[in-house]
């Protein structure tokens, strides 16, 4: 199942003598629990947008690691500098950020450059059974072995499932191969209007 809404985003608003002559950037957060196929559809994401238009960046290809804030005082810190990292890495482009970044950081814990003008939410979610499956099918080094280490994010799926009219695309994936889901997700990105640098 497939929700849109075209004209819904977390967005800031140009108009001020400080956005004059500022390039329009937008920003796309492909989220959802681990096991939800955000990494998987990277790939398939990138060879289909225009790479001078759109950069694609996984949080795990920012360099930095979950494991080096996992229980420290500044764990909650990790989403927003992996964000700061992939808009560096963007540049001047829009930005399809893979991660699990959830709105609540997003919109409290993280700053974003000026030229950035619009935000898009995709959530990416499968029945609780098909997330707890994909998540056993994993090697074991990944760490998802018990009951113990699967609960939370069975938990976070549960709670973008609750919440899935908050997000401007939301996307059962359970039925779609990875092509599939890429290929509506592209199709919202080119639907939406382009937005223009103040100036």
């Amino acid at each position: 199942m497939t929700s849109w809404k075209n004209t819904a985003s977390m967005s800031r608003t140009a108009g001020s003598s400080e956005d004059k002559a500022v390039k329009a950037m937008r920003l796309f957060v492909v989220t959802g629990t681990c096991g939800a196929g955000k990494s998987t559809i990277k790939d398939q994401l990138a060879a289909m947008l225009d790479p001078e238009r759109y950069t694609c960046v996984d949080s795990d290809e920012t360099g930095l690691n979950w494991w080096d804030y996992a229980g420290t005082d500044h764990e909650s810190r990790y989403g927003a500098d992996t964000l700061t990292e992939a808009f560096r890495k963007a540049g001047e482009r829009d930005l399809v950020f893979v991660s699990c970044l959830v709105p609540q950081d997003y919109m409290t814990k993280t700053t974003v450059p000026e030229e950035l003008k619009a935000t898009y939410y995709i959530a990416l979610w499968a029945p609780d059974g098909v997330i707890e499956q994909r998540l056993r099918a994993r090697p074991k080094e990944r760490g998802f072995t018990s009951d113990e280490a699967i609960r939370p994010h069975i938990e976070y799926n549960q709670w973008i499932g609750r919440n899935r009219g908050k997000y401007q695309l939301f996307i059962n994936n359970e039925a779609q191969s990875e092509e599939e889901t890429a290929k509506i997700i592209v199709e919202y990105i080119k639907a939406l209007p382009t937005i223009e640098a103040a100036g």
